[in-house]
């Protein structure tokens, strides 16, 4: 396999992973915000430690260009963020009356949107080896999870059928795949863009993990429970990577 289907194959998966979240509304209609919390919680710690080793990674080939890479990424899921918050949908909300087909669309929208910073992590990943690589892609496949849950809930509770739930959840991670290419071409052709690259997918990664999953965490789930699950989470993929480099 080459090097470029490897890499878009990386992404499919955590896109397909984002297809999981609908499994559980074949036998329910509803999953508990708890639950969800958990979830989040988890992808959060898991997401930080990848970051860590991204960080780590950047700095062997340049310190300021990994930091103006950060900032780049920072900048990034802020900008988007700011672009998307006078629609902002809560999955959670959703009553009779409501636009539901409105509802539906934004929800996608947004999950789509918030997927091309995932599509340049992984991308960039590969610059660091497989190893990297394979950090990411496994913590950004797990985070996915809670956003097809996400994006489950909203079309469920309107009538669609799971099969398309799952459909839906998988067309809004499209863009990890599709961003992931480049971002590996654009790092692989240029060797001194390799720091600035992985900084903005750590920078993106870190800042989103801040900004949107542990909010959202705590908002759902006990503040122990999500603190403890996500720093567990957090230490075994840094020690994990440790592991398997040393």
């Amino acid at each position: 396999m080459s090097d470029v289907a490897l890499v878009f194959a990386y992404g499919m998966i955590t896109a397909l992973a984002t297809g999981l979240g609908a499994v559980p509304f074949l036998w329910v209609r509803k999953i508990s915000g708890r639950t969800v919390g958990r979830l989040n919680a988890l992808a959060a710690g898991l997401m930080l430690g990848a970051s860590f080793g991204l960080l780590a990674e950047g700095t062997r080939f340049g310190g300021w260009q990994t930091f103006i890479g950060g900032l780049a990424g920072i900048l990034f899921i802020l900008l988007t963020n700011r672009y998307l918050a006078g629609h902002h949908v809560d999955p959670g909300s959703g009553r009779a009356g409501d636009p539901g087909l409105r509802r539906m669309i934004l929800i996608v929208t947004v999950m789509t949107v918030h997927s091309l910073a995932e599509g340049v992590a992984i991308g960039a990943s590969f610059g660091g080896g497989m190893a990297l690589a394979t950090f990411i892609t496994v913590a950004i496949a797990v985070h996915n999870i809670p956003e097809g849950v996400a994006i489950s809930a909203v079309l469920r509770s309107n009538g669609v059928g799971v099969g398309r739930c799952a459909g839906w959840s998988v067309f809004s991670s499209l863009p990890q795949p599709i961003m992931a290419v480049p971002a590996f071409l654009f790092v692989e052709a240029f060797t001194p863009a390799l720091p600035y690259g992985i900084g903005f997918a750590a920078g993106a990664m870190v800042f989103m993990v801040l900004l949107e999953i542990l909010p959202e965490a705590y908002g759902k789930g006990s503040a122990r429970e999500v603190g403890a699950l996500a720093a567990l989470s957090m230490i075994a993929m840094i020690l994990f990577q440790k592991l398997v480099a040393g």
